[in-house]
């Protein structure tokens, strides 16, 4: 029953609603070519059904179907490299697909054997000659990377013979999901996830049908990842109660067959609030021994568990320090635990208590410093499975940070790091942000240890101190949504996760290419819009959030999604920028400030210490500076600051413009057209209210005026407010920057319907393009109508916290602030707008401004 719901889930790919991702197998432009010379058959060495070489066979023969219409038959040969059950051998098995382990293959063919180049764990080897192949792993999950890889290679039409040995960059590539329990009948929830409810957890308990986490786990393979850990690292206790390890060990079982093992994250105290004893002191030998006995308990259950995950005295997490043991002591613990079955600790270095971070905002009080002063002294003291995952930035997944220089200072310690696919605080999937370009940034910077070459990749891959263990970590958190992520295009970042933990030299745009091809088609002009449009969204996106390393300036104290920048200051978190009327940036120097340069080497350090070589994208990063300042560029760091966010705002805009060109053409088909075209929409309205928030809030605390005279000047927008009201009321929003001119609109009551109406006596006869500005707050479904004079526009609905995924809000902020926008309008001179919102719930519908622009002129004001 559970393969035929595995091939139902496959089947509903077809429609394209993107269960299948980049494994679509579709079929290529022109397969004569690759048909002419493939095989007919399929020859797996020694495989068992369930395991990775027996996954392999039965991949290979559903994509060459898919890719090239063509059905494989599958030949199945025992350890002696005969055919199983006395069976006959293929016809054309001296012209085949081999597929086995390296020792499989050997022991049938050991002449053949000794060519082969060696590899590493998880490594592969292909070959692919004269209408013959050859895929052999240095483990069975090797072999179905290997087959997988020539399948990716098919899919992008490349039937060209080819030989390629490759081994992974770094043993250590797990996935991180926040996947929670959850009580009361509901599904469970995902922290900061995006696609939906948990696809392992419901109402407390593993779900019955895990259909969704052997789809995942085939996924995750396709790309080289090797492990999952299922649950939050806020983890919750009840997840090592019996009925909880059995239902673990099910999930394990969907995995098994990609070579995907599980991993578990542990709540500290579990031995206290679990277990019932009275201390979970890492140095007790009872609370050892009780670790001692769940570990074993799960891997009676789970042989091939990877391991653990902790976070420990970190955002009121319990911890070693709680009994003034170290951290190192407290991995220990689990380590030792671990040891006899192979398992790894995986302890995370984001330790820091927000109870204590000085909220007066003392000038040496950072939190940015919390790693490396939490590590000191400890590097030598680890067990030698314990690898210490480290965010790629000493804060929190910002759009741009420095490397971590806890990186530098583990030498002895094996280190993987912590990458979000997730776009916790950059978009949450309802932004386009390809986030390649930045994750290669910081696996190339180099630290220089010691006065020598030290890229972050080298460190955690273990070439640079000759370690063998390390390697990534990704916070990815899909969901039960059919796009898993909540959007087809953030898929890009799962796939480019994979690829660059597998390989590091990969660059952005070839990956991108490669999965453009895989999810759409290889038709060029899908390629060349989906690539101008994702590599320019990072910098886009920085640019119309927050740039020269002031952070992404959200909602610290709520969603960290939409533009809030005042709450960066005056909290425990730590993210904090310093902003007064005269200046701004966080001073990390040395000689004056929180001496956070100091903690990387000599070479970086001083580089960091001085604004006139600290890169400008990092200035308020490490220095306080005058908003006059002048930066590398000539411009001063205000006028770079309404500059840069009205460039990135004015590139949102692009978005659905180039998507349209898409329409009708390969790949792209009507169910992915809309999707992706709603949410680039919503993206570039959205945009527009980020680049409004900074840009006068800025202006409103500096006093300095933009050169350019934007700032606070938009000679095409009506202000609700200063509409005729009619059971509607003006609204004083907070933060004020969250409204334009400070107010939105609301109906008086929850049950009031408002009309606003605007003569429009200044415009000439044409056609244009209105934009409305609203709030959706997550409250109630409000819904609205534009009309100009008797004709009836559109009608929207307060929906999208059900549509987008993103954080939901309840408050009139720039969290829920949105934009819709209506096309080729008829407007006449003197023609009346009018606006009916109708209330739902709690939510008053409310209505910040109108934009009208002559059609084509782009919705920018």
């Amino acid at each position: 029953m559970k393969s035929l719901l595995l091939l139902a889930a496959i089947g509903l790919a077809a429609a394209e609603d993107g269960l299948a991702a980049w494994l679509r197998y579709a079929r290529i432009d022109n397969p004569k070519t690759c048909l002419a010379k493939l095989p007919s058959t399929i020859i797996t060495l020694n495989a068992t059904k369930g395991l990775p070489v027996y996954t392999a066979g039965e991949e290979l023969g559903k994509g060459i179907d898919g890719i090239l219409g063509k059905r494989l038959e599958i030949d199945e040969r025992d350890e002696n490299g005969k055919p199983r059950g006395g069976k006959k051998p293929a016809k054309d098995s001296n012209n085949a697909i081999t597929v086995g382990t390296v020792a499989a293959y050997a022991k049938a063919n050991p002449k053949e054997a000794a060519k082969l180049p060696k590899l590493g764990d998880d490594g592969y080897y292909l070959s692919v000659s004269r209408g013959k192949a050859l895929i052999l792993g240095q483990n069975e999950r090797g072999t179905l990377y290997g087959a997988f890889r020539w399948l990716q290679l098919l899919g992008q039409g490349n039937c060209s013979d080819f030989t390629l040995a490759s081994t992974p960059d770094a043993p250590i590539r797990w996935v991180n999901q926040w996947d929670n329990l959850q009580d009361g009948g509901t599904h469970g929830s995902v922290e900061r996830g995006y696609g939906g409810d948990s696809i392992f957890f419901w109402d407390g308990y593993v779900r019955p049908d895990l259909t969704r986490a052997r789809l995942y786990a085939r996924l995750l393979a396709s790309i080289g990842l090797n492990a999952v850990v299922v649950n939050n690292v806020n983890a919750d206790p009840r997840t090592l109660t019996p009925e909880l390890m059995d239902g673990l060990a099910r999930i394990a079982d969907e995995f098994r067959p990609y070579g995907v093992q599980l991993a578990l994250a542990l709540n500290f105290a579990s031995p206290q609030t679990l277990g019932g004893l009275d201390t979970f002191d890492p140095l007790e030998p009872s609370v050892q021994a009780w670790w001692d006995n769940i570990t074993n308990e799960l891997y009676r259950r789970i042989p091939d568990m990877a391991g653990y995950l902790v976070k420990a005295n970190s955002e009121g997490q319990p911890g070693p320090m709680t009994y003034n043991r170290t951290l190192a002591d407290g991995a220990n613990m689990f380590a030792r635990s671990l040891k006899p079955h192979g398992g790894i600790i995986l302890f995370r270095a984001f330790v820091y208590d927000h109870r204590n971070l000085n909220q007066t905002l003392s000038w040496k009080a950072d939190r940015a410093r919390a790693a490396v002063d939490y590590f000191d002294g400890l590097d030598d003291k680890f067990d030698d499975n314990v690898v210490v995952q480290i965010k790629y930035g000493p804060i929190d997944f910002q759009v741009r940070e420095p490397v971590s220089p806890l990186f530098a200072h583990l030498v002895k310690t094996p280190t993987a790091i912590e990458l979000q696919i997730t776009q916790e605080y950059l978009g949450q999937q309802a932004h386009l942000v390809y986030l390649a370009p930045m994750w290669k940034e910081l696996l190339d910077f180099d630290l220089r240890v010691d006065g020598k070459p030290s890229r972050t990749r080298d460190i955690i891959n273990g070439s640079r101190f000759n370690r063998k263990l390390g390697g990534y970590a990704g916070v990815v958190n899909v969901g039960t949504n059919t796009t898993w992520l909540g959007s087809h295009l953030a898929m890009s970042n799962l796939y480019a996760y994979g690829r660059l933990a597998w390989n590091p030299s990969e660059t952005s745009e070839g990956i991108l290419s490669e999965w453009i091809s895989l999810t759409f088609s290889s038709d060029r002009k899908v390629h060349d819009v989906i690539t101008r449009m994702s590599m320019l969204s990072w910098p886009a996106y920085e640019n119309y959030t927050g740039n020269l390393g002031i952070q992404t300036l959200t909602d610290i104290l709520l969603g960290h999604y939409g533009p809030n920048p005042a709450s960066q200051d005056g909290n425990p978190w730590g993210q904090w920028t310093r902003a007064d009327e005269d200046s701004i940036g966080m001073d990390r120097t040395v000689w004056n400030g929180t001496g956070f340069a100091g903690q990387y080497p000599p070479e970086v350090a001083e580089l960091y210490e001085h604004p006139e070589t600290t890169p400008d994208n990092l200035l308020l990063w490490f220095h306080h500076v005058p908003y006059t300042y002048v930066l590398k560029s000539g411009k001063t760091v205000i006028q770079h600051f309404y500059d840069a966010h009205y460039a990135g705002a004015e590139t949102a805009q692009t978005f659905p413009q180039l998507w349209q060109t898409l329409k009708g053409r390969k790949g792209i088909d009507k169910e992915r057209y809309e999707h992706v075209l709603f949410r680039l929409t919503y993206q570039a309205g959205h945009a527009i209210v980020w680049r409004d928030s900074i840009c006068n809030f800025y202006f409103n605390k500096s006093g300095i005026p933009d050169e350019l005279g934007r700032v606070g000047n938009y000679k095409y927008r009506i202000e609700a407010e200063a509409m005729q009201l009619d059971g509607y009321v003006p609204y004083d929003v907070s933060p004020f920057e969250a409204a334009s001119g400070t107010k939105a609109v609301v109906t008086k009551t929850n049950s009031t319907v408002g009309t606003v109406s605007a003569v429009l006596k200044d415009l000439k006869t044409g056609l244009y393009d209105v934009a409305v500005n609203y709030y959706d707050q997550a409250i109630g479904n409000s819904t609205w109508d534009l009309y100009i004079d008797r004709t009836h526009v559109g009608r929207w609905k307060g929906d999208l916290e059900y549509i987008l995924g993103r954080a939901p809000s309840p408050y009139i902020d720039g969290q829920t602030a949105a934009r819709v926008t209506f096309p080729k309008v008829q407007i006449k001179k003197g023609s009346v707008l009018k606006i009916v919102g109708r209330p739902d719930g709690e939510e008053p519908a409310p209505l910040d401004y109108v934009s009208i622009f002559p059609h084509g002129k782009g919705i920018v004001d």
